[in-house]
This record gives C-alpha cells, structure tokens and sequence, in this order.
C-alpha cells in the first residue's frame, strides 16, 4: 500500500459527489434537472466567483514575481506548458479523430480546466458540444490531477 494517504481534498470531494449523482441520480429517482434559466444565473455566479478569488489571490504578489530576473523565467515555463500540450492536443483531435471544432474547444477547455474560455466559445458557437466536452473532460482532468500531484509529491519527497 501507500504510506501516506491521498487525499482529494474540498474540490475532489464536491466532484466525487457531483459524478455519484449523475450517474446514480435517475436510478433511485433523484430528480437533478435544473432549468435554463437557473443553471445560466449559477453558471454566472461561480465564473464571477471563481475570478475575484483568483484576482484577489494572484493580485498580491504578481508585479514583484513577474519583475525579478526569475519571472521571465518563469512566464516562458509556463506559456511552453500551457501552449505546446494545446497544440499537440488539438492538431491530433483535428487529423486523426476528425472532431469539430467546438468539440475539441470544449475538450481543451476542460483539460485545462478554463471556464472563462468556455464562456466565450459557448458565447461563439451555437449548440451544446463545448459544454458537453467540457463536462466529460474536466472531472477526470482534476481527479488525475489531485492523485497525481500527491503521488509526485510521496514519490520525490
């Protein structure tokens, strides 16, 4: 076994729990169906939510990060990890999967679990794909993400 436990945390607990419901909701007459109008208004809540946490947070300490002769540094690290696995990603969905485009936006937007992207292709594209996408990709993206960054951490630690 593993010696230390792994943990999924407050957000692995809350996507566990909205997985269990989906799957299991119909069959023991769970009713989950939310109108239009109320999944829109939620929808919008949590963006503006999640962005003023996110604001707030990164806020404090970014010009002096972003200004040290590391920061440079440390901005092309992360356009290289951000942009390359996209391109590889979306090339790959395009010419060998054959998947549209709004698929394959909401896939990638759900990898890298970007919701302020899937508001503007949802706001873009007519239909439900992106969303549908998004939704499939993004629990197992976080999942893997939580098990795998503790498992790096028990590993090199």
């Amino acid at each position: 076994g593993i010696s230390s436990p792994v943990k999924l945390g407050l957000a692995g607990g809350a996507i566990v729990v909205g997985i269990l419901v989906g799957a299991f909701g119909p069959r023991v007459h769970m009713i989950t169906y939310t109108t239009i109008s109320a999944n829109l208004m939620l929808r919008g809540l949590g963006l503006s939510t999640f962005l003023a946490c996110l604001g707030l947070d990164a806020g404090v300490h970014f010009f002096e990060t972003v200004f040290r002769p590391e920061g440079a540094l440390w901005i092309g690290l992360g356009f290289a990890i951000t942009v390359i696995p996209v391109i590889i990603v979306g090339f790959a969905a395009i010419r060998f999967m054959k998947m549209d485009f709004g698929t394959i936006a909401g896939m990638l937007c759900g990898s890298m679990a970007n919701p302020m992207a899937l508001n503007y292709i949802n706001s873009t594209i007519e239909g439900d794909s992106p969303s549908v996408a998004y939704a499939t990709v993004y629990p197992l993206t976080m999942f893997s993400r939580l098990v795998t960054a503790q498992l790096l951490l028990m590993l090199f630690l």
